[in-house]
């Protein structure tokens, strides 16, 4: 079991470091490349549906991982480390989620509710990767505000 917990701490880490290493896609360098590019917002209504679907996955997965239990129990290292990385991976890629997903011309504030959602989980997972503990008061307020804006998006989704 201890070298399975290992194997995802490695897998987990890797993958944190790929999605933190890749190089991002270049933008168009010719104004006429610029030009030829057509607009891919989608309508308000699709905007909304894919934004309020994305929360809800995010949502679970957050809620998933950061509630695991490790499979050794408290003295499993490995373990530990693992659904540690799970928790942060959760928190920073589901920001990111969001992020990729929020579309233009979904509604002002939905859209506003979501980016201060996906920005805040983000924040909370970079600083749960910086070693900050949840109960360190900056940490703890992050979290509540997570909650808060959660709370708020659901009636925008509605």
């Amino acid at each position: 079991m201890p070298i399975a917990a290992l194997v995802l701490a490695v897998i987990a880490v890797c993958l944190a470091a790929y999605a933190a290493l890749k190089p991002a896609e270049s933008a168009p360098t010719d104004t006429a490349d610029a030009a030829e590019s057509t607009d891919t917002s989608a309508s308000p209504d699709e905007a909304k549906a894919t934004i309020c679907t994305a929360v809800e996955t995010v949502r679970k997965g957050v809620t998933l991982n950061t509630n695991l239990s490790v499979p050794g129990g408290p003295t499993d290292v490995a373990g530990n480390l693992a659904v540690a990385a799970n928790a942060r991976l959760s928190l920073s890629e589901g920001g990111q989620y969001l992020l990729a997903r929020l579309d233009p011309s979904t509604p002002g504030e939905l859209h506003d509710a979501v980016e201060r959602f996906a920005n805040v989980l983000m924040d909370i997972g970079a600083n749960a990767t910086a070693g900050l503990p949840i109960s360190e008061p900056a940490q703890a307020a992050r979290l509540r505000d997570a909650d808060s804006i959660s709370r708020s998006i659901d009636p925008l989704c509605a």
